[in-house]
């Protein structure tokens, strides 16, 4: 058998069979501080796809970061056959600042596929883009909601991928939501390049939650399984297939107020239900929240102060046949109930 060969990444050359930490230059600070953005390597000994696994594209949703840190300390990952990107920052200048955007006040998932000359998000994007995501098969983007709104763990990919609605599928979230592409989205300029990208949304901004991390690292491992890069040695069994919605909708408020709310992610609703209430602070006006349609909740606010036009509700359709209360409670008691998640061994 050849000799596989060592993988480049910046001024770094990772044998075969290790790991390794390389940190890429992305700008000084004013105050002459350097900024890198940390990849670690680990490039296997048999030859195999590449997949990236990144997090913290908004800097504070750092749900995915936890995801990393964990994911890296699976023992199944010492017999990789291919190699992994691990990105658990990627936007640095974000996170030190618990923000979403970079000190040029731009959305870095609306800045792809970027410009080695241009904005400071632009830089980023393009140095992203061309070291890490051109250089994989497969990614998988780790987000959370906003500050002050949380998800139900899903994935979201695009519409007419076969091979990422495999994958999805394979990667065990309780929902996965087919989204179109937004200009400017990573992964609008990784399906340019033949990218999948399966994007994982869990949780809330500047928040961990048990849940949502631990169905975040059971996935990507079953995902790996499946492009035969790691065996499935203690790796969670799906129980329940994962619920397919080709369409979502959200609820804005009618009114500027004090929200009550009545539902929560993971409820299904149906058209005409009473999600919650708005009144001013008099008491004296209310406004009711409907469902405008049938569907799972997949995302809400968590702020009982609401300004006219807010998003309030995030619903997804789904089909009538399905249980998606079955489905949410199986992960959920599953992830507890496996030794892959035991403190001692990994948290």
């Amino acid at each position: 058998m050849v000799a596989r060969k060592a993988f480049e990444l910046g001024a770094s050359r990772i044998a075969p069979g290790s790991r390794s930490t390389v940190n890429l230059p992305v700008s000084v600070l004013s105050d002459h501080t350097p900024v890198t953005m940390s990849v670690l390597v680990v490039h296997g000994r048999l030859p195999g796809p590449t997949v990236f696994v990144s997090a913290a594209i908004h800097g504070d949703e750092v749900i995915g970061v936890e995801i990393v840190r964990r994911l890296l300390r699976v023992p199944n990952l010492d017999r990789l056959k291919g190699t992994v990107l691990a990105v658990p920052i990627v936007n640095a200048f974000g996170f030190m600042n618990h923000s979403r955007y970079l000190p040029d006040r731009r959305d870095l998932n609306r800045s792809f596929p970027g410009s080695a000359q241009g904005s400071l998000a632009g830089r980023l994007a393009d140095l992203f883009l061309n070291q890490i995501v051109k250089r994989s098969d497969v990614g998988i983007d780790l987000h959370s909601a906003a500050i002050h709104r949380t998800n139900l763990p899903q994935i979201r990919i695009s519409p007419g991928r076969p091979r990422a609605i495999s994958l999805a599928q394979s990667f065990g979230a309780p929902l996965i939501l087919t989204s179109k592409l937004r200009e400017g989205s990573l992964r609008a300029s990784a399906a340019e390049d033949g990218v999948d990208i399966l994007l994982y949304e869990a949780g809330e901004g500047l928040r961990f939650d048990e849940l949502g991390v631990r169905v975040g690292v059971s996935g990507i491992l079953r995902v790996l399984h499946q492009l035969d890069m790691i065996s499935a040695k203690g790796i969670p069994k799906l129980r329940h297939p994962p619920i397919l919605s080709r369409s979502s909708t959200w609820v804005r408020a009618p009114a500027g107020g004090l929200l009550r709310t009545f539902k929560t992610i993971g409820e299904e609703v149906a058209e005409g239900d009473l999600l919650g209430m708005i009144a001013d602070p008099f008491g004296e006006v209310e406004s009711e929240l409907l469902a405008p349609i049938s569907g799972l909740i997949i995302g809400r606010t968590n702020l009982p102060i609401a300004n006219e036009g807010d998003g309030m509700f995030h619903i997804a359709t789904i089909e009538r046949n399905l249980d998606p209360q079955a489905t949410i409670e199986s992960v959920a008691a599953q992830l507890d109930a496996d030794p892959l998640f035991d403190e001692d061994e990994i948290i």
